[in-house]
């Protein structure tokens, strides 16, 4: 595989990582875009309401196979995107190194709609100095695994807002909802 542009990760690998995954890698064509999972179900398929919910949104699950966290894929990577901050801290213990360039999805999504234009590197930077900006949103996808379909369908259309918002800021793909990402706790 060629090295990821953007990581995504999440615990398994077989829902939110995925989608996200699947999502900006059909917005942002070119960009290499991987996924990990933190206790990944090994070489498993994205879960069925999953894989559903990315057919919706024009993303393809064929030969997704989830994989194993290791901390050269997040020292490889540009962009780090975790589902939860609990993850985000799980990714960090292992790669240190990555603080600059890891963020939950929603934070780097609510932080995106801020930024001025520019490359992926200058967002990042940018997102990187300015994360108080967004202290105080809830900036966690939740999990959705053995959960109904309904709650599979909320964490997609808010991983679905999220990755619109960053390939609008990266001036790729169709315009981002102007919903907030976040909402304030």
């Amino acid at each position: 595989m060629t090295q990821p542009v953007i990581l995504t990760v999440c615990v398994g690998n077989i829902c939110r990582s995925p989608l996200a995954e699947r999502l900006l890698t059909h917005r942002l064509p070119g960009v290499t875009v991987a996924s990990a999972g933190i206790r990944a179900v090994v070489g498993s398929a994205m879960e069925p309401k999953a894989a559903a919910e990315l057919v919706q949104r024009g993303g393809d699950p064929e030969g997704f196979a989830a994989r194993q966290l290791v901390a050269p894929m997040v020292d490889e990577a540009q962009l780090v995107l975790t589902a939860t901050r609990d993850i985000l801290n799980r990714v960090l213990e292992e790669s240190p190194r990555g603080l600059r360039r890891t963020f939950t999805l929603l934070e780097f999504a609510a932080l995106s709609i801020q930024a001025p234009p520019g490359s992926l590197a200058e967002l990042v930077d940018w997102s990187a100095t300015h994360r108080s900006e967004v202290a105080g949103l809830d900036l966690d996808v939740r999990d959705p695994i053995g959960r109904d379909a309904g709650v599979h369908h909320q964490v997609a259309e808010q991983i679905d807002r999220a990755t619109a918002a960053i390939a609008q800021a990266l001036g790729k793909g169709s315009a981002a909802d102007d919903q907030v990402v976040g909402h304030a706790t």
